[in-house]
């Protein structure tokens, strides 16, 4: 019934070797879509996509701990309408307690040697999106003199702007818990992480008061959630997107860049090029795409996530 995880696992065993004990062991795409399993560190985070059997989820885990030799294994239960639901259904989508083995309440999990605080339990998102690592160490190697890192989550692209060296970087998030755990991912990398650097609010508006302020940036890194809603309003990416970039620029400094991602299996990376051009024309900038990043190579054949890096001109 299901894959030979022992063989995936076998994939990635040089990751944990390189630095790297937080990543995706077996993707939708060698599981035939029914099911995905990360690892952090001793404990297995099974996310299921299809339907089984309350029996079923429990062989599905024995399976993965045997494989993965992990303490416990968490599940994430993701049907389509999960974004929606996650906060009527929590518990049920994301059942604090491991389906098997002992409870793991947070560890900390390296990604190419830095640390990161996890939480297998504690939403759907549990610390870090494990696609997005070849962009996360992009930024790290690129060393901009400045950062603004937008919907920040956990902050793992600002921590790998500072640890490349950037003299300033700005996280911007919605929720206080994400920026407060983003301090503490810097704190386990041993740097400052004042408040001022910790911005909450909605990311929309903050562009809009740097703006006003004239506040420019080498980078800008834009990861929005391909859909949420808010105060202002309801966010769709794929209707969105050029909105954000043309905000994105208008804080962007001459010759700077932005690092723009989406994920969001619907949207082509040409029709989302197109979208971030519409985007810098709206704000009376031009740019071009110079570089493409995928996810890592524990995403075999994976399109969902489009990564591309954008040269502003002066």
């Amino acid at each position: 019934m299901f894959p030979d995880l022992p063989r995936l696992f076998a994939r990635r065993a040089h990751l944990p070797e390189e630095g790297t004990t937080v990543y995706r062991a077996a993707h939708l795409t060698e599981t035939n879509g029914l099911f995905a399993l990360d690892v952090a560190g001793s404990v297995g985070v099974l996310s299921l996509y299809g339907l089984l059997t309350g029996e079923q989820e429990k062989e599905l885990a024995h399976a993965c701990a045997e494989a993965g030799d992990f303490s416990g294994v968490y599940l994430k239960r993701r049907p389509v309408e999960a974004k929606h639901a996650a906060n009527t259904q929590r518990d049920y989508l994301s059942p604090p307690d491991p389906l098997w083995g002992e409870a793991t309440p947070e560890i900390t999990a390296l990604e190419n040697g830095v640390p990161f605080l996890i939480r297998p339990g504690a939403d759907l998102s549990i610390g870090l999106f494990t696609d997005a690592r070849p962009a996360r160490q992009w930024v790290r190697q690129a060393t901009p003199a400045s950062v603004l890192n937008t919907f920040a989550y956990t902050c793992g692209f600002g921590l790998n702007a500072a640890l490349g060296g950037a003299q300033a970087v700005k996280n911007i998030d919605l929720s206080r818990k994400v920026l407060a755990w983003g301090q503490e991912n810097y704190a386990l990398s041993g740097l400052p992480a004042p408040d001022t650097d910790f911005l909450y609010g909605d990311v929309f508006e903050w562009l809009r008061r740097l703006h006003k302020r004239g506040e420019q940036y080498a980078l800008v890194i834009l990861d929005p959630p391909s859909f949420a809603r808010s105060q202002a309003g309801t966010w769709r990416a794929e209707k969105d997107y050029a909105r954000l970039a043309a905000q994105a620029a208008a804080v962007t400094a001459p010759d700077g860049q932005i690092l723009a991602l989406l994920n969001h299996a619907g949207v082509s990376p040409t029709a989302f090029e197109r979208m971030f051009h519409r985007g810098l024309e709206n704000a009376h900038r031009s740019g071009r795409v110079v570089e493409r990043l995928h996810p890592g190579e524990d995403y075999p054949q994976a399109t969902h996530l489009k990564v591309h890096v954008w040269q502003l001109d002066g």
